[in-house]
């Protein structure tokens, strides 16, 4: 722990009435998010219990290897163990509109989040990320900078390691991906440098509308830290405090880091200073570009040195399944971008490019309205493959236009026939715009059967 127990549990209960002595934790979902609460609250000897759905949770084994004295409720919502709670820690993957979850909060029941409890555990500074888009990336980004700049950085939340295990060893620095579900349930977060990346219809089967799906991003902006906002995103821009500290980026027009040409070279800048030329950034497409302004800009924010996180940036080579270069058979070259599991990220992925590319898209929509796609299936895409569950929605909003449109059953078909329609010198980008849990375990899969036909291609 980085500060004194004794510290902690005094700000947890001013904050959220959570006493070691009387309170009862609820822990709601035994992943990975759930195993680190438990492991916290046990660490500071709260009374807990653990509760999940599912007949076996992947994590049961570990759990009661443990903890073996801790309740443990599973194969549904037990009224029983909802009753006595005092507290809910409720799993991001979970619902709040769950009925025992309601009636537990009607009842009385707190809320409290995995990032509220790290909040009150820490006083390094946090860098916290969000965005519908690239937040992966340039939390990636960021990390790296750190270590470049000397930093004993810990980085994790959304991504890779959960928030509260970063609590295991020493940091200067803590970089924080956070999801809109970890941030509606979240009220303690004070990041010295927050930023919203970009806005675009995504999880909308469980928020309202993009309206409320905006408005619990924002909640990464509570507090006093500097705020970086994307000003080519007309929703982020719209959360700048002229009150706070704050810090723009945009690849489209000036603002604090920018891009801007000088006799021939596009330079990522900050203010009048060229910081590194854009084709020393060894990723594929725009967006990477404003993911490495708002990494830069986050950076600076906190004190990082530039020379340091430039360098950072010319070693970095992406994250798997996003814009990742898979091969180049026969001149054509297979980009795999299964990361993008909503419009606005495949709408980047195909604004990135400067020829039509062949697009392989379809999945689980998640309520999204797939008419969105047009505007730059039609500007940046020389065909269509569509695969998956949802893949007549995408269908029916490309009739009339003129790009040419194919049906896949499966991943190896999509690639067979996106094989037989390329040419030496096209690109096929897998960019689903869907989720993947209608035919894949999860995006990474997804990528990996891509990953797997496209390789099967050069045999």
């Amino acid at each position: 722990m980085t500060m004194q127990t004794q510290t902690i549990t005094g700000l947890l209960t001013k904050h959220f009435a959570l006493d070691p002595q009387s309170s009862k934790v609820l822990v709601v979902g035994l992943g990975h998010t759930g195993m680190s609460v438990a492991r916290y609250l046990q660490k500071l000897n709260y009374q807990f219990a653990i509760i999940d759905s599912r007949d076996k949770p992947p994590l049961i084994d570990e759990f009661i290897e443990q903890m073996p004295d801790t309740p443990v409720f599973t194969g549904g919502f037990d009224d029983a163990a909802f009753k006595v709670a005092t507290h809910l820690v409720v799993s991001p993957g979970l619902s709040l509109n769950e009925k025992a979850i309601m009636k537990a909060i009607a009842n009385g029941s707190k809320i409290v989040s995995d990032i509220d409890l790290f909040a009150c555990s820490v006083t390094a500074p946090i860098v916290a990320i969000t965005g519908s888009n690239g937040k992966s990336t340039v939390t990636t980004m960021v990390g790296e900078m750190a270590k470049a700049a000397g930093k004993q950085v810990a980085m994790g939340g959304n991504l890779g390691v959960p928030a509260l295990d970063l609590l295991a060893g020493p940091a200067d620095l803590y970089v924080l991906e956070l999801s809109s579900f970890q941030l509606e349930r979240t009220s303690q977060l004070n990041a010295a440098a927050g930023t919203v990346l970009n806005i675009s219809a995504d999880h909308l089967d469980r928020h309202a509308d993009i309206a409320e799906y905006a408005q619990e991003k924002q909640r990464i902006f509570r507090g006093n830290g500097a705020m970086v906002i994307n000003i080519d995103d007309p929703m982020v821009k719209a959360m700048q405090d002229k009150g706070r500290v704050s810090y723009t980026f945009s690849i489209n027009a000036k603002a604090d880091f920018y891009l801007a040409e000088a006799d021939g070279v596009e330079y990522l800048m900050h203010k009048d200073e060229r910081l590194m030329p854009l084709a020393d950034l060894p990723l594929e497409g725009r967006h990477n570009a404003a993911n490495a302004l708002a990494a830069l800009a986050l950076g600076v924010s906190v004190g990082l040195d530039k020379a340091a996180m430039c360098a950072a940036l010319r070693k970095f080579k992406g994250l798997e399944h996003r814009m990742q270069r898979v091969a180049e058979i026969r001149g054509v070259t297979w980009i795999n971008d299964s990361k993008a599991t909503n419009i606005g990220a495949c709408v980047a992925a195909l604004q990135g490019y400067v020829r039509k590319v062949i697009l392989i898209a379809g999945g689980q929509a998640k309520g999204a309205d797939m008419n969105e796609l047009v505007p730059a299936i039609m500007e940046k895409a020389k065909s269509v493959v569509l695969m998956g569950k949802d893949a007549p929605l995408i269908e029916k909003a490309l009739q009339g236009t003129s790009v040419p449109v194919y049906s896949a059953e499966n991943m190896t078909q999509a690639v067979q026939i996106a094989a037989g329609l390329a040419t030496s010198g096209d690109s096929v980008l897998l960019s689903p715009a869907c989720a993947s849990l209608d035919q894949f375990k999860n995006y990474q899969d997804r990528g990996n059967k891509f990953t797997k036909a496209v390789l099967g291609l050069s045999t």
